[in-house]
């Protein structure tokens, strides 16, 4: 097993057996922190099964409405499942609501979102090596360059 492999496993243990089940039982306060950053998680319906997954998920609030990105461009499964069912649960520390995901097409709103995911990220903001907090435009669009970015209007 090489790095990368025990690393997804890490963090699919960490998100289905402690972050997931926190957040449905209202503890999303406990992990969504100033160190974690702003995570929530997000409830779509499997393309395939049909059934009900949940994906913690880095996010940021602008204008009503809720915005994250699936960092690995477009074969994250919750982003697949979200362009077969729009239809999404969002679990926020502290409440749950439902609402409507749709993929951002306007770049200047999806580089914008992606600062404002980041700078809220914590640790986790400066993952492409880049300072969300003062980064150029034109040094984000250029490194998440085919990052999905996610706007979900509540219903």
């Amino acid at each position: 097993m090489n790095a990368i492999s025990i690393e997804k496993t890490f963090f699919w243990i960490l998100n289905q057996y402690i972050v997931v089940p926190a957040f449905k039982r209202g503890l999303g306060k406990l992990i969504s922190n100033p160190l974690t950053g702003s995570i929530m998680v997000l409830g779509t319906i499997g393309r395939k099964t049909g059934e009900g997954r949940y994906t913690p998920v880095n996010y940021a609030i602008i204008a009503g409405n809720i915005y994250c990105y699936q960092g690995r461009r477009l074969k994250g499964s919750w982003y697949l499942n979200i362009l077969a069912n729009p239809q999404v649960e969002v679990l926020l520390p502290g409440r749950t609501l439902i609402g409507y995901a749709e993929e951002v097409k306007d770049e200047k709103e999806a580089v914008y979102a992606i600062r404002q995911i980041l700078k809220a990220a914590g640790l986790g903001g400066f993952v492409y090596g880049f300072n969300p907090f003062n980064a150029a435009d034109n040094v984000i669009r250029e490194i998440t360059e085919g990052i999905p970015v996610i706007r979900i209007k509540l219903l």
